[in-house]
């Protein structure tokens, strides 16, 4: 074939994938909308994802397993699920996928191999939801990101529903202060512009994002508010403001129209939890003051239970290098912390983390095993864990990155762990990233014998983390589909 007629047949072939691409999304956009069935690939949600993007992500499949999914494959199953009568769910068609080319001819048809894999899904009335009311009281960088996920998650309004954001004023006139929320909503300069629509309703005091009525409530502390005068009733509280970090303080949310309150921060005197390690060990009816611990406690302990649980871990330390945050000074001026006053922009910052000690509030039998500093480095976000583990077996490194592998594809860690083969990774790839960690296969160095090991794993310290804390919401607030990872 000449050069002319490979150019116009390789075209060609992409036009098709891409209108299968782009008939494979309206199906997964009518699936959510309609009946609040998502499907994902590889964990990464799609439904408002460019074709192109789409097809891309086909085309990395091949990093889990040894021949990328066809596009068509995906739309294949798509149309058979569409066709079930199946209660809420979230479905990965990536695993469906494997699992199908796995199948060889064992099943008649599709729709065979679907009713096999997706069985307990099958019956709407099998898992009727009741949408949670949320509360965000504080609206900085985890609030922000904290609405901007939960909206984009709205989907028919049956899981996490934005009921108001609480905020401490700072300017005397209320319709101008709620403008500057709103644009700060609107546009943002590490994850960019919101991909949606936010309006002032200057009247009613409330922001609508994307059809969501969200009441913008002004107050000094949380003793000042009744949530029921707003409509809200047995709500969550999710506290990003880390202002109040013991039980007692954080207490102080628990009223009328209030069930239960998330620190978006480590908690003192209260259970923290780092969702898909520890969730089960929640007592639904009695916790009701909750933390969801710290991004790099969200970061580490997935992957240290990990190696904890093939291997046996001995003692290790953890390096954490992280990006500044809004602790530290843009220029040199006062601050109660060493080294903190010093311009965060410019300057590599030594400083303490309380990660290392707080796994063992997550895995307690890891209690003295683990120490840990951080590095402050002068980039706005994304966070990179250095875990140097001593370990009961001899391990290699094809051993240690198979196993972190297999349970990024499977298990209970799937949603925490993405596994990454680039060996062009750097920090600003993980800008986004819906994963707790991103485990960077190609550092992975053992000690000649074999008991060492040191990992890296990235994580995006607000985005990331913002979606684990919300993962652990729905958990909490016991609104989580059916789910087939």
């Amino acid at each position: 074939m000449n050069t002319i007629a490979q150019h116009t047949a390789t075209l060609s072939d992409w036009r098709e994938m891409e209108k299968a691409a782009l008939e494979l999304l309206n199906i997964i956009g009518e699936l959510r909308f309609d009946r609040s069935i998502e499907l994902i690939l590889f964990r990464r949600g799609i439904y408002d994802a460019r074709p192109s993007e789409v097809l891309d992500l086909h085309l990395n499949s091949k990093k889990y397993i040894e021949q990328p999914i066809s596009i068509y494959t995906s739309l294949e199953l798509a149309k058979g699920i569409a066709k079930m009568d199946l209660a809420p769910s979230r479905i990965d068609i990536g695993k469906l996928a494997i699992n199908r080319l796995a199948s060889n001819g064992q099943f008649a048809d599709t729709d065979a191999f679907l009713n096999h894999h997706l069985g307990d899904h099958i019956g709407q009335d099998k898992k009727v939801l009741t949408p949670k009311d949320v509360i965000l009281y504080g609206f900085g960088r985890i609030g922000r990101l904290a609405a901007r996920r939960m909206v984009e998650m709205t989907g028919r309004g049956e899981q996490l529903r934005l009921r108001a954001i609480v905020i401490r004023p700072k300017l005397s006139d209320r319709h101008a202060e709620m403008e500057k929320r709103a644009a700060l909503l609107r546009n943002d300069s590490v994850h960019g512009k919101f991909r949606g629509t936010v309006e002032v309703a200057y009247e009613a005091e409330e922001l609508i994002i994307n059809g969501n009525r969200v009441k913008m409530i002004f107050a000094k502390q949380p003793t000042d508010i009744d949530y029921t005068i707003y409509g809200i009733e047995n709500a969550l509280v999710i506290d990003n403001t880390g202002v109040w970090r013991d039980k007692e303080g954080l207490s102080q949310h628990l009223r009328p129209g209030v069930r239960q309150v998330l620190l978006t921060a480590p908690g003192k005197k209260v259970p923290n939890i780092v969702h898909g390690v520890n969730q089960k060990t929640v007592n639904f009816k009695e916790d009701t003051v909750l933390s969801a611990a710290s991004c790099t406690t969200n970061a580490i302990a997935p992957v240290i239970k990990v190696i904890d649980d093939a291997y046996g871990i001995l003692q290790g330390h953890v390096e954490s290098v992280h990006s500044y945050t809004n602790d530290q000074n843009l220029i040199d001026n006062f601050h109660k912390k060493p080294r903190r006053g010093r311009g965060a922009p410019v300057n590599m910052v030594l400083t303490t983390t309380g990660a290392a000690t707080a796994i063992a509030k997550v895995i307690p039998h890891l209690e003295g095993k683990l120490t840990g500093n951080a590095i402050r480095v002068p980039t706005p976000n994304v966070s990179l864990a250095i875990l140097n583990l001593q370990v009961n077996k001899n391990v290699t490194v094809e051993e240690v990155n198979a196993l972190v592998k297999e349970k990024a594809l499977q298990g209970d860690l799937v949603e925490q762990i993405h596994y990454s083969t680039s060996e062009d990774f750097v920090s600003s790839d993980a800008v986004g990233a819906e994963a707790a960690s991103i485990y960077d296969a190609p550092s992975t160095k053992i000690s000649a014998d074999g008991k060492t090991v040191t990992l890296y794993a990235w994580y995006d310290n607000e985005y990331g983390y913002t979606c684990q804390v919300l993962r652990f919401a729905k958990y909490i607030s016991q609104v989580r589909r059916l789910r087939y990872y």
